[in-house]
């Protein structure tokens, strides 16, 4: 004998699974879209912070309420003169400055100073005993409103702002990039499991005075 209740919910089952799929798929879709994306991390530019064949998670969603902060790790739409690729290309660096920002190179303890406040950064790369310079050579700069001055943790391995302020002969926009083409704030390493950690802005960031 065949029970019919039963009979009637399997059959509802399979009818409903395809509905089921698709809805699921089109929340991934949006919230890929709109809210989270995983990045894969293909260069030494951040390290020691994040390493090569990283997986970091980035919000997309958060630069729709606020402005980038200094501090924090951010995935951009790099300009073309930056990667070298029409079609576009996804970098990731710190924000050490935003708009309005005095950034200057460097005091006597080799410190950046922002608004003329110096900058302590523990994340900066270093290995054997080395640890990368804060830049390579002395720079004062203003950000322009609106946009952003980002360094990568490695600064020796970096092509950041401060490599293109060079390269464009002290050009403040070409050096700089616009907050409208930030993708989102990386916010936690998911992989390598052994890696994980959320990114966090350094507190050291915290006595920097507004311009």
């Amino acid at each position: 004998m065949i029970d019919e209740q039963t009979d009637k919910q399997r059959s509802s089952f399979w009818k409903e699974l395809p509905i089921l799929l698709g809805v699921a798929i089109l929340v991934a879709v949006l919230v890929r879209a709109f809210v989270l994306q995983t990045f894969y991390i293909p260069s030494p530019s951040m390290e020691n912070t994040l390493q090569i064949n990283d997986r970091v998670l980035v919000n997309k969603l958060v630069y729709d309420f606020r402005s980038p902060h200094r501090g924090e790790v951010v995935v951009f739409k790099a300009p073309t003169e930056w990667s070298g690729n029409p079609e576009g290309e996804d970098f990731i660096k710190r924000v050490i400055g935003v708009g309005g920002d005095h950034v200057v190179c460097c005091d006597p303890q080799e410190r950046l100073v922002i608004n003329g406040k110096p900058l302590d950064e523990p994340y900066i790369y270093s290995a054997n005993g080395q640890r990368d310079k804060p830049a390579d050579q002395e720079f004062d700069i203003t950000v322009p409103e609106g946009r952003l001055w980002v360094m990568g943790d490695h600064r020796s391995a970096s092509g950041d702002s401060l490599e293109h302020w060079q390269s464009s002969q002290h050009n403040i926009q070409s050096a700089t990039i616009p907050e409208d083409q930030v993708v989102g704030r990386a916010f936690t390493i998911f992989w390598p499991v052994n890696h994980a950690t959320w990114l966090s802005v350094p507190e050291q960031f915290d006595g920097i005075p507004n311009p």
